[in-house]
This record gives C-alpha cells, sequence and structure tokens, in this order.
C-alpha cells in the first residue's frame, strides 16, 4: 500500500484513514506555526518582514500596557466619573495589549484569524485610550504609545492580508 491511496471517498495518508470535509486527526489536526498565507510560497524575505512586523506589533503593545498600567496607578481610584473611566479604559487597554503581546509571542497553535482579530481589537482599544488620553494634562506620552501600539498592529495586520 502507498503512502496516499484513494478508496471510495476515503483517503490513507501515511497509512491513517481520512474522509474529505472531516478534520484530519492525531498530530495532523494540531495547528502550529506561522498562518497559512506566509507558509504557502512565501519568500524568505518575506517570511523574516512577517517576523519582524510581529515582534514590532508584540513590543509596542508591551510598551502600550506598560503606560496604561502606569496611568492607572496615577489616578485615584475613589476619582470622578470621568477619572474614573479613564481608568477602567486604561485597565482595559493594559490587558488586551497584554494579551496580544502573549499571543504574539507563542508559536504554537495559533491561526490568521484569530491573529487578525487581536490585533484588530487591540487596535481598536488602544486608539480609544489614547483619545481619552489627548484630553488628560500630562498623558501626551500614554497616548503616543497607545498610537504607536494601533500602529503596529495596523502594520501587522497589513503583513496578514
Amino acid at each position: 500500500m502507498s503512502k496516499v491511496e484513494h478508496l471510495d471517498s476515503t483517503v490513507l495518508i501515511a497509512g491513517l484513514p481520512r474522509t474529505p470535509g472531516h478534520p484530519p486527526a492525531g498530530f495532523a489536526a494540531a495547528r502550529g506555526g506561522n498562518p497559512d498565507s506566509v507558509t504557502a510560497m512565501t519568500t524568505q524575505q518575506e517570511l523574516v518582514r512577517f517576523l519582524e512586523d510581529r515582534f514590532a506589533c508584540a513590543q509596542a503593545c508591551t510598551t502600550c500596557a506598560r503606560a496604561c498600567v502606569l496611568r492607572v496607578s496615577r489616578t485615584d481610584p475613589d476619582a470622578t466619573d470621568h477619572e474614573a473611566l479613564v481608568r477602567q479604559k486604561a485597565l482595559w487597554c493594559a490587558e488586551v495589549c497584554d494579551a496580544t503581546c502573549r499571543m504574539l509571542a507563542e508559536q504554537n497553535l495559533q491561526d490568521e484569524s484569530a491573529l487578525r482579530l487581536q490585533a484588530k481589537w487591540c487596535l481598536r482599544v488602544c486608539l480609544e485610550c489614547a483619545q481619552l488620553f489627548d484630553e488628560r494634562p500630562g498623558a501626551e506620552a500614554d497616548a503616543r504609545a497607545c498610537r504607536d501600539c494601533a500602529r503596529a498592529c495596523t502594520e501587522f495586520l497589513a503583513r496578514l492580508n
């Protein structure tokens, strides 16, 4: 029996039966590494650029999360409504950026749609947070960190397309 045989609608791959339209079992079921658009016929230069953009996005997320956490630490927990909103959005931004950074840093079991969704979410949260920081005196650097993160997410999303 060869490595690949067609028997009716079942395909044997390395001795394991697989019916078309059904997900593979065992090791073949695990999806890991880079998204399909990156691994399918890309040049080494394109792969390097993808990894650079991925790393830049993760690094910008870390910087933004740090800026947001520091901004939260400078706010009064019993503050006014607007101050409480800034605190809440900054915490949310820090959590989303941290989750995005962790996701981008992992190489296992990620698919392109999950990466795209997380990067889009981070982009939107960072822009919202930057707008709130714009209204705060002394928060210009924090707003810039959020915008830099949003820009890095945008560049990474462009690389995925």
